[in-house]
């Protein structure tokens, strides 16, 4: 680890050049004789990134950052926060510890938590960190977590956050895929905690991921802005059904909705009325469509399309519109309805999507009227016109 980046001047000119161009930047001369201008230029792009990200870390002086990718991969301060809630008690270790944003909110729940890095560098760079951020119940271990954890003692819990090997190809992959195995060294886990906290990729298949995993009791699906984020498996042995959990994190206020995995849910379908409503996408990552017809009596318009609709508005997990017209899907009827060709389209099990539409109409994106392509109870395509309910 470089501690040169400490230095006052070098710090300076780290902050000083935030809202530079960092490509025409990393071809200058770097003014300081022990160190590059890209290391300087990594330092300023993940400060830049940690503004949004975790703002915690850019706020904070003398923090230093990684490379890009250690960045990329770790998880917000949003979504650490919220993992952090699901926890408690004397000890947590954290088996791929990575740049320690989550290690930092456990540490606010738990009395000792235990920072797995493989990595020297970056080990170092999470031990002067959590030092910085005055995080003095962490413990960094540099050293394989897996060899670790068969020396060591029980821990309250136990969280991993397994990462795709390079060759795992295609969009579905298995945990088996993931470097450490979960699956192949579930008995190791379960022999020093009984309560496993697994995050993975949001692409991940849950149904593969349950056949995969043993003692599932309860799998968060955390969005950010209505971006799924990250898949989180809670692991017990103990006698329980399935809970699914949603949550979309916003800044206008967080979305929840749970439901049993297990539990058959029976959907109401109807023609469209008053309003119409659009999940979030932690919902619809996790499969409860027929879950929210039953829960908030709500009419599902097709058996593929996963909208719904009421006479009656109520609060949604989702985005929510009033229907002020059902249309045929033809070239004149638009070109009459929207003279300035401008509104936002969403297409809900529709033959044509969004980008052939724009492109036989002319629609260009923008204005304050929603068109929703979809397919009605009836089997047939119709358009609905929409305005948000905010």
């Amino acid at each position: 680890m470089k501690t040169t980046f400490l230095q006052t001047d070098i710090q300076k000119f780290i902050q000083d050049n935030l809202n530079q161009d960092t490509k025409k930047l990393i071809f200058k001369k770097s003014p300081f004789e022990n160190v590059t201008m890209q290391e300087i230029v990594n330092q300023i792009i993940c400060k830049k990134k940690a503004k949004t990200k975790i703002p915690i870390w850019f706020e904070t002086e003398n923090i230093i950052f990684p490379n890009k990718l250690n960045l990329e991969q770790s998880s917000s301060e949003k979504t650490a926060e919220y993992k952090a809630n699901l926890v408690s008690g004397d000890s947590i270790i954290d088996l791929t510890g990575g740049f320690g944003i989550d290690c930092y909110y456990f540490s606010k729940k738990c009395k000792n938590v235990f920072h797995c890095e493989l990595n020297s560098e970056l080990s170092e760079i999470v031990t002067h960190n959590f030092k910085v951020l005055k995080a003095s119940n962490i413990q960094t271990i540099n050293q394989d977590s897996l060899e670790y954890l068969k020396t060591a003692l029980k821990f309250d819990w136990i969280y991993i956050d397994p990462s795709r090997r390079n060759d795992a190809k295609g969009k579905v992959f298995l945990l088996a895929d993931c470097l450490p195995n979960v699956p192949e060294n579930l008995d190791l886990l379960f022999e020093h905690s009984d309560k496993i906290l697994i995050k993975t990729s949001p692409i991940l298949d849950l149904q593969s991921a349950i056949n995969e995993l043993q003692y599932v009791t309860e799998i968060h699906i955390v969005a950010l802005e209505n971006e799924v984020k990250e898949l989180l498996f809670i692991l017990e042995k103990k006698e329980t059904s399935l809970e699914i959990k949603t949550i979309n994190l916003t800044k206008k206020g967080n979305e929840y909705f749970d439901f049993n995995w297990e539990k058959e849910a029976f959907a109401i379908y109807d023609l469209p009325k008053k309003y119409l409503y659009e999940p979030n996408t932690a919902i619809l990552k996790s499969g409860g469509f027929k879950q929210i017809s039953e829960q908030l009596s709500l009419d599902k318009l097709h058996q593929n399309s996963h909208l719904y609709t009421s006479d009656k508005l109520i609060d949604f997990p989702g985005r929510t519109f009033e229907i002020e017209q059902i249309i045929p899907y033809q070239k004149k009827v638009l070109k009459k309805l929207l003279p300035e060709k401008k509104a936002n389209i969403t297409t809900r099990n529709f033959p044509e999507t969004v980008a052939q539409i724009r492109k036989k109409t002319g629609i260009k994106d923008g204005g304050n009227t929603y068109l929703f392509f979809t397919t009605d109870l009836n089997e047939k395509p119709c358009i609905l016109v929409c305005k948000k309910i905010s």
